[in-house]
């Protein structure tokens, strides 16, 4: 395959970037990225790989996109965190053109391999009210309930692979993915997630002095968050496979929001109040991945611990927070 266009979709994002990194890092040459922003903002961007701005929402751009492509990797979506999926519901929806229009292409281009990223959203709200959640099997998608907007886009995309598979033999791959963190992605201005939102309120707290932070939710709600080297690894083990269908890629380490903010500030070396924000966002009480089905086929399973991989991400936000703050 190392002489193979590889197209990597949403490539300007934070996983999409990280991937097309570990590509170049194996030495594969042949490579596109395909983001809707400009270069300029892209987390990552490298000269040496076929960099396009496109709107893949739009069926020719998808054409020109996969054209001469071998194997398709989709992260492209308009997306962010909780803030951001539960007020831009029709946006998260419209994402929906995205992973058509490039299933379309995919099969006019003759792809040999396409790969999606679902999310955890899709799975049913009713089997995660508590907080000591039981960690989500693949079944739990159906009879389907997921999230509004967001969830409902990633379940309908994740179908359409399917039966592109079933009636046109499309080789499709679908993940789930559970939280995916660290460095080089969004930490502010509304789409970030959890830990980089954590991240940031705690560095901007001991940086200027501050002795409280925000928190959304009651802080008891509770999640599982896999760091990107990890998710590059399962991901690249769920294409080459022979999985059919869907399956999950996350962590399985439970913890509290409170308790990663625990971790944030030991990482800082700061304690600080907290002022928990009942109106905003916090999505589901309680989501946590089954991993059983991935290690007993794959042997996949994450061997980076919360503490590490937030530590590793802290220092990346601050880094970029102080380069800011300085006017770079």
């Amino acid at each position: 395959m190392k002489d193979n266009l590889i197209l990597v979709n949403g490539a300007g994002g934070f996983i999409g970037g990280h991937l097309i990194a570990e590509l170049r890092r194996q030495g594969k040459r042949n490579l596109r990225a395909v983001d809707i922003k400009p270069l300029k903002e892209w987390e990552q961007c490298f000269d040496d790989v076929d960099n396009l701005v496109l709107d893949l929402k739009l069926k020719e751009s998808c054409e020109k996109a996969v054209k001469g492509a071998a194997r398709v990797f989709n992260f492209a979506a308009d997306m962010g965190g909780m803030g951001f999926i539960e007020n831009n519901k029709a946006l998260c929806m419209l994402s929906v053109l995205i992973n058509t229009h490039m299933l379309q292409a995919s099969l006019k281009a003759k792809v040999e391999r396409y790969f999606y990223s679902s999310s955890a959203c899709v799975y049913n709200a009713d089997k995660q009210r508590s907080e000591a959640v039981i960690p989500l099997k693949e079944e739990d998608a159906y009879p389907a309930m997921p999230e509004d907007g967001y969830g409902w886009e990633k379940l309908f995309s994740e179908r359409m692979c399917r039966h592109f598979r079933e009636d046109f033999g499309l080789t499709t791959r679908v993940a789930r993915f559970h939280n995916v963190y660290g460095p080089h992605g969004t930490w502010d201005g509304g789409r970030e997630k959890a830990p980089a939102a954590i991240c940031r309120k705690v560095i901007e707290a001991k940086v200027l002095g501050r002795d409280t932070i925000d928190i959304w939710g009651d802080g008891h709600q509770t999640r599982s968050f896999m760091y990107i080297d990890d998710c590059l690894k399962g991901v690249a083990m769920i294409m080459n496979s022979d999985i059919l269908d869907p399956i999950n890629l996350g962590s399985n380490e439970l913890v509290t929001i409170n308790q990663l903010v625990d971790i944030v500030e030991d990482i800082a070396g700061i304690k600080l109040k907290r002022r928990y924000d009942l109106t905003a966002p916090k999505g589901v009480n309680g989501r946590n991945s089954d991993n059983t089905l991935i290690k007993k086929l794959l042997g996949w399973e994450p061997s980076i611990r919360l503490r590490d991989g937030m530590a590793k991400t802290y220092a990346w936000i601050y880094d970029q927070y102080q380069a800011r703050r300085k006017g770079r």
